[in-house]
């Protein structure tokens, strides 16, 4: 009963003129003060310096005022931050950030650039060249796939719009789980989701169920571009972080390289696989599917051996193991340099307010699905409200700006991706027609064809008495043609028609030459038996290495982009790059007029590519640095996302002209790439800006 709390002591004792104002009656009413000892009351006697000087009436046992104030406010905030504005309270954390942001970057600065980050960026890099991976896969499978599914033209498009679809969508939901949940945690899902649905796809048989597999599996990869950038900006300093993130950037350009080379060396052997019965095939192309899920696997199981980002832990006020994870990495460097006496000197990291805490919900409350539910829609509403975020007057124009940049960018580098390959292709059947031979008037009897027919026109001939056994017809026309007394046995076609032709007495046995490919003929008493089983539709015939060289050289031509992007990033910085690639790569554009060759196109796909590489890793760096933690993953997502939705554009646009004329693609990118280069200009230069 004689101790009253701390503020009561303050009011007890005044502090007036330089002495306390005790009351009378000759009590000592703090609280947690400690007992003096004889010992300590003893050094009164004692010679001490200035600075040990203790004030006028300390050995009665008297607080000093400072010392009040100090555990005020260590009880206070607990309570006083239920009633104080979250205007003010936002202004503190800002003000935190701030400070943090600074005392950071020094302290990744102590900790050094060395094998640790070194380990990370390699680790980080196989999640990214799986990201390269999978936007090639399904041009790979398509020309097999579509045998084994019977894919039209429509679904063909279907499948290779939808891992763009699902990429979208992940990179907006995954990046922005990122900044709340944590990137080693968030990026593990991400990858573990593809890798799932990628090895579920390779054994799957229907399209249905094949174009949902891709779809979730782009869903998942879709998320480890916003998440790996992040992630690895949050363990460089400022000198090393445009020129690292850039070399980081190179294992896309690998992961193209490496899909085109598995597909190069497995595709062709159609038949490395098995068969269970008539239903189930498991063919090379589907070998080349698990194949593309290694570097994803890998990733995978490396990153279970990587700490979480300690800028986001600092961002939660997660201070300590924070701290272990920057001594982890400063340790780890100095070890490697061959000075393990090296001690790290940091002892306490400024923590940011934590306005927004997640109150965990009781194991007594409710069913298990009702605390999941509220769990995952209150996540949600946190992403949703980072979405905002970046809208907001500080960052809105900011976002505004590199939303345009980046859609410009994908809009004519993944339509201008898709145009190259389509306008060869177009090339090549435009060469392939020139040698076409047609035959007049023809008359040929009791004649057995048992070899291939290709890229003929026969006009008003006339069989009688032949045999066709064993044999394949390939771009092969009939017009006005009289076939009597003929045999068909196992014939296989391809783009094979019948037109206004008479056909008597005549037999296909094991043939597929189905009722659609004989157009306006007269059959008299002829017979069909055995038709071949099987999908009815012609598919062309895709030169398949031109398919992978193309890509490969597409992918290979980046390196020199990616090299002097790396190199001058830090020196020029990010604006002037993004601006000069992206004006570049529109003056390549131009060049295109005059590709009336298959090499030709392929040199002017090469210098394109190489030009706008330096765009692209100067917009992942930018991306970066104009967004603070708990924001950056979240912003980064979103700009991806619309960068997806640009390419799905770009697909369809550009991909609707070929063979109708080259102008309308050509201008269209060289525009956008106009447009969004002299925008880029505007945007601030984070070259000497600290991670906020």
């Amino acid at each position: 009963d004689g101790y009253r709390n701390t503020n009561q002591v303050s009011d007890d004792y005044r502090y007036q003129d330089g002495n306390y104002d005790a009351p009378n009656d000759g009590y000592y009413r703090g609280r947690d003060e400690p007992a003096q000892e004889e010992d300590a009351q003893s050094d009164v006697t004692e010679g001490h310096d200035e600075d040990d000087e203790v004030y006028e009436g300390e050995y009665q046992g008297i607080p000093h005022p400072d010392d009040i104030k100090e555990k005020q406010k260590k009880r206070a905030p607990a309570v006083d931050d239920e009633y104080r504005d979250r205007a003010d309270l936002m202004a503190e954390r800002m003000e935190d950030e701030e400070q943090l942001a600074h005392q950071y970057e020094n302290i990744i600065e102590e900790c050094g650039h060395g094998r640790f980050q070194w380990t990370l960026f390699f680790v980080l890099g196989l999640a990214l060249m799986a990201d390269g991976v999978e936007v090639f896969v399904v041009g790979f499978v398509l020309p097999s796939a579509e045998k084994d599914m019977c894919l039209s033209s429509s679904n063909k498009g279907m499948l290779g719009l939808i891992v763009y679809l699902g990429m979208m969508v992940g990179a907006v939901l995954l990046g922005g789980l990122a900044d709340k949940l944590g990137r080693k945690q968030c990026l593990i899902v991400s990858l573990a989701i593809n890798a799932a649905f990628a090895f579920l796809s390779s054994f799957v048989q229907g399209y249905g169920f094949f174009l949902f597999c891709r779809l979730i599996s782009g869903l998942g990869i879709g998320g480890t571009l916003p998440i790996v950038f992040a992630y690895f900006s949050e363990f460089l300093s400022r000198e090393k972080r445009g020129e690292h993130l850039s070399w980081l950037c190179m294992f896309w350009m690998i992961g193209g390289i490496y899909a085109s080379a598995m597909a190069w060396s497995i595709i062709p052997h159609y038949g490395w696989g098995f068969s269970m019965g008539t239903k189930y095939h498991f063919h090379s192309w589907r070998v080349f599917v698990l194949v593309c899920a290694l570097p994803c696997i890998a990733s995978l199981v490396a990153l279970k051996f990587m700490p979480e980002s300690p800028r986001f832990l600092l961002e939660i006020g997660k201070h300590d193991e924070a701290w272990m994870i920057l001594k982890q990495v400063h340790d780890t460097n100095m070890r490697a340099k061959g000075e393990p006496e090296r001690v790290f000197t940091v002892s306490y990291i400024k923590t940011p307010k934590q306005v927004d805490e997640f109150i965990e919900i009781q194991s007594s409350t409710g069913t298990w699905y009702q605390r999941w539910l509220v769990r995952i829609t209150t996540t949600l509403k946190q992403v949703w409200d980072n979405v905002l975020y970046c809208l907001t007057a500080q960052y809105r124009m900011n976002t505004l700006m590199l939303a345009v940049v980046w859609f410009t960018m994908a809009l004519s580098y993944y339509g201008l991706i898709v145009w190259f390959p389509d306008m060869i292709r177009y090339l090549q059947d435009e060469a392939y027609e020139s040698r076409v031979k047609i035959f007049d008037e023809e008359e040929v009897s009791h004649f057995t064809f048992n070899f291939t027919l290709e890229n003929q026109i026969h006009r008003n001939g006339e069989y009688r008495n032949d045999k066709f056994i064993g044999m394949k017809f390939k771009e092969v026309r009939f017009e006005d043609s009289l076939f009597e007394d003929c045999y068909f046995e196992d014939v296989r076609s391809s783009e094979t028609f019948f037109e206004n032709c008479t056909i008597i007495s005549t037999v296909f046995y094991n043939t597929d030459l189905y009722e659609h490919k004989f157009i306006n003929c007269r059959l008299i008493n002829s017979t069909f038996m055995k038709e071949k089983e099987g999908c009815h539709i012609d598919f062309e015939e895709d030169n398949d290495f031109l398919i992978y060289l193309v890509s490969f050289l597409g992918s290979l031509s980046v390196l020199p982009g990616n090299i002097i992007s790396a190199l001058l990033m830090d020196k020029i910085g990010r604006i002037k790059m993004i601006g000069g690639s992206m004006l570049i790569s529109a003056v390549c554009c131009f060049f295109l007029f005059f590709g009336n060759s298959e090499s030709a196109m392929i040199g002017w796909q090469c210098l394109f590519c190489g030009a706008s590489i330096a765009a692209w890793n100067a917009l992942d760096v930018i991306t970066v640095e104009l967004y603070p933690t708990d924001k950056r993953a979240t912003a980064f997502g979103i700009l991806n996302g619309l960068c997806k939705f640009g390419a799905i554009l770009g697909n369809s646009i550009f991909s609707s002209f070929v063979g109708i004329t080259k102008v309308v693609p050509i201008l269209l990118a060289s525009s956008a790439l106009v447009g969004g280069g002299l925008l880029a200009l505007r945007l601030p230069e984070t070259r000497e800006q600290v991670l906020m």
